[in-house]
């Protein structure tokens, strides 16, 4: 037994479960000293606000609310429900015990994730993708001790990914041996609503307008546009960056690959399934027939401008893949496999045109931002153009700005 399970069987004063001692042994890596893991950000009250309101699960709030609070304000506990990453949305039940959780930070927009706060029942409910129940120390955080919870991940109804949490908190009563089943049975009635309506929307949406595959544009765009028919789609960096990805990997990632792709740093995995979430929420509601599945995660019905220029380049049509390609791939995106793919279609598309394309593709090449300064291939446009070109006065002006003459 290591120290650090030392201080846990010390804490219980016995032998610690396996998903408590697998927990602080994650939240030990996010928190050296148990002392220093508090919640780290809550959410201010208007951006709280806005987010509740567009959340998948605030349709079934009236429903959790009917089959839980009322129980657990008799019980003196309270009800959380959070999202996909760990962040609480809502929370009602016994006023009491509302305010003294509040004294640890247990607020609606607090963050109650493994990596704030360390084990506790929604944060490790999720981390571990099943039903918890942590009571008084075993809670990593000393902040948390006076309290037990029991908390079930909610899931979509169609893709199994957890969309959110459901948490009972208090004391003893939030371990006792109905509360696992009373938030079990709300988790289940709150899945089959969420199917219902999913449902539903699919039967209103109206058929996609496109003839042929959605198309995603990321070179020379910070953010990426979902172009379907006549319609366009303007999405985040983080959504443009997972949709170049897979559709780049059609046998599909796992999420720890995809997570390696997208960060230049360990992230827990609810972070990564919380962003995957909303964006299968995007794409569906978008309606242009791209489709999110998972196990592993890939994409469907999706084409990708920088995918076409590469096809391209590699067919030796150089001036169909400049009429593909508007510049460097998300210019502003840190994460590390899209910083490879930039530079790699980038210096493709270089040797391409400069080494073998015609003037006129070479020319149009040049007017990209990324060969402002390309003093290479400038004189290499200056021996090609013919003597008498008008061209030859711009392209000379240039030069001597860039070489200083």
């Amino acid at each position: 037994m290591d120290v650090r399970t030392e201080q846990l069987a010390r804490a219980e004063h016995e032998a610690p479960r396996r998903v408590v001692e697998d927990s602080w042994r994650r939240s030990f890596r996010a928190h050296p000293r148990r002392e220093d893991a508090a919640v780290s950000s809550v959410l201010a009250e208007d951006e709280l606000r806005s987010y509740r309101e567009a959340h998948i699960l605030a349709p079934v709030m009236p429903l959790i609310s009917e089959l839980l609070v009322r129980a657990a304000a008799e019980a003196g506990t309270v009800v959380a429900v959070g999202d996909a990453g760990g962040r609480l949305l809502w929370i009602d039940g016994d006023a009491s015990v509302r305010r003294r959780a509040e004294r640890m930070a247990f607020l609606e927009g607090a963050d109650w994730s493994e990596s704030s706060i360390g084990t506790s029942a929604p944060g490790t409910a999720l981390a571990t993708g099943g039903a918890v129940q942590i009571a008084g120390r075993e809670h990593f955080s000393p902040l948390v001790e006076d309290f037990s919870c029991t908390a079930v991940p909610i899931r979509d109804p169609y893709s199994g990914e957890p969309v959110g949490v459901v948490d009972l908190t208090g004391g003893d009563q939030a371990v006792a041996g109905y509360a696992l089943p009373l938030v079990r049975a709300a988790v289940a009635a709150a899945e089959e609503r969420l199917r219902t309506l999913a449902a539903a929307a699919r039967t209103r949406r109206r058929p996609s307008s496109c003839v042929s595959p959605a198309v995603l544009s990321v070179t020379g765009r910070d953010q990426g546009v979902l172009r379907c028919g006549d319609r366009t789609l303007s999405l985040s960096v983080r959504h443009s960056e997972i949709l170049v990805l897979l559709a780049g990997n059609p046998r599909g990632l796992s999420a720890e690959e995809l997570a390696d792709r997208l960060y230049d740093q360990p992230v827990p995995a609810v972070t990564l399934r919380a962003e995957l979430v909303r964006l299968r929420r995007v794409l569906d509601g978008f309606g242009a027939g791209v489709v999110l599945a998972s196990r592993p995660y890939r994409v469907e019905g999706l084409e990708v401008d920088s995918m076409h220029a590469l096809a391209q380049l590699e067919r030796g049509s150089h001036r169909l893949a400049l009429n593909s390609y508007g510049g460097q791939i998300l210019p502003r995106s840190e994460a590390p496999a899209i910083t490879e793919l930039r530079d790699e279609l980038s210096a493709t598309l270089r040797e391409a045109v400069v080494g073998s394309a015609g003037v006129d593709v070479l020319m149009s090449y040049l007017q990209l931002p990324e060969a402002a300064d390309d003093a290479e291939a400038w004189q290499t446009a200056l021996r090609l153009l013919p003597p008498r070109s008008p061209r030859r006065a711009a392209v000379v002006a240039h030069l001597e700005r860039l070489l200083g003459v």
